[in-house]
């Protein structure tokens, strides 16, 4: 982005004490972020969607040092006619992180529920989400993606960082047997993320086009720099996987000395991946990405039928399997932030080094 508007990069914001997170004192570190002293994982997030979000609503609550990379691929919606309009990256997937990392006071949840709103009307405005509209705004202004959405997260009081993985718009392709059902064996290209999350075939493997996008540097770094990398839940081919087609992205997954953990979802998504046992959801993974490396694949206990077989495709990666109640109790497929927050802490401190959080 070029900044041929004036820059507000003087602007700031002074938040008021308590809404940076818990009373610590934040300290300025690499990137321009608050940073909280003492003893606390460095964590990065990997995802995209409403299973970003329930990552981070839950790692919020045990890390004031956490940053969300964040898929670029949406082409629905209000971010659909964003990127079209405009040319900018969907910022969708953006603006949900954002809102997860809201605090649970008075300030952070009156923001996330104002960033989250959607315009109801008859005309243009139709649908459209305040926080898009704030975050596209600011990266007019700014002409820099990652300083606008710092400045996006201090005005919330964020716990915690959002990048883009990438500073390009992403289009998603599939191949996918069935996706026409007059014709259930041919095997078609789908185009478009949201295309791929309903077509009612199977996807076979998905693909970015450009093939090798540029990672933002700041994402990079965050990876390198982690204690722990945490990888889902979420739309497996749309939310996921794509983090492992960016080339210096991937290259950082594998060269990190973090350690990493793969969350798989609660139930099998429709259209995307019906039928998926929780072992599937790890081969497609390593077809893939077939160097990666993980330590740990945390599942919940009612959703894995052989938990034996889970272990074996976890071994291929190297990883050990924790299985956890995960799960809001009413019923619906959906984390509770509370109970993944304890998952994601016995985790941290069974199988992480000895770290200075300790």
């Amino acid at each position: 982005m070029t900044g041929r508007t004036p820059r507000l990069s003087r602007l700031r914001r002074v938040v008021p004490e308590g809404r940076g997170g818990r009373g610590s004192r934040p300290v300025e570190s690499r990137g321009g972020r608050p940073r909280r002293r003492g003893t606390q994982p460095k964590v990065v997030a990997l995802g995209g969607g409403m299973g970003l979000s329930a990552s981070l609503a839950a790692l919020r609550r045990i890390t004031g040092d956490l940053t969300a990379v964040v898929t670029v691929a949406d082409d629905g919606g209000s971010s659909g006619r964003l990127r079209d309009e405009l040319g900018v990256l969907p910022p969708g997937d953006l603006r949900k992180a954002l809102a997860a990392l809201c605090g649970d006071d008075d300030w952070g949840q009156t923001w996330a529920r104002v960033i989250q709103h959607r315009f109801q009307s008859h005309g243009e405005m139709h649908g459209h989400a305040v926080g898009n509209l704030l975050i596209v705004a600011l990266w007019e202004q700014l002409g820099d993606h990652v300083q606008a959405l710092d400045l996006v997260g201090k005005l919330l009081g964020a716990q915690g960082r959002v990048l883009p993985m990438s500073a390009v718009p992403l289009e998603l392709q599939a191949l996918v047997r069935g996706h026409d059902p007059d014709r259930p064996e041919e095997v078609d290209t789908v185009r478009g993320q949201a295309t791929v999350a309903l077509t009612p075939g199977e996807v076979q493997s998905v693909h970015l086009v450009p093939h090798d996008p540029p990672a933002v540097p700041e994402a990079v770094d965050a990876v390198l720099d982690a204690d722990w990398v945490v990888l889902g839940p979420g739309s497996w081919f749309s939310s996921v996987i794509p983090h492992l087609l960016v080339p210096e992205l991937l290259d950082a997954l594998t060269q990190t000395k973090a350690r990493r953990v793969l969350s798989l979802n609660l139930a099998p998504q429709p259209g995307e991946t019906e039928g998926f046992s929780p072992q599937r959801h790890l081969e497609v993974l390593g077809r893939h990405a077939p160097k990666l490396a993980l330590d740990v694949v945390l599942a919940d206990e009612a959703a894995v039928p052989d938990r034996d077989l889970l272990t074996d495709a976890a071994k291929r990666f190297g990883a050990a399997v924790e299985l956890a109640p995960v799960a809001r109790t009413d019923g619906t497929p959906r984390h509770d932030p509370e109970l993944l927050a304890a998952a994601y802490d016995r985790i941290f401190r069974m199988h992480g080094r000895i770290g200075p959080w300790r």
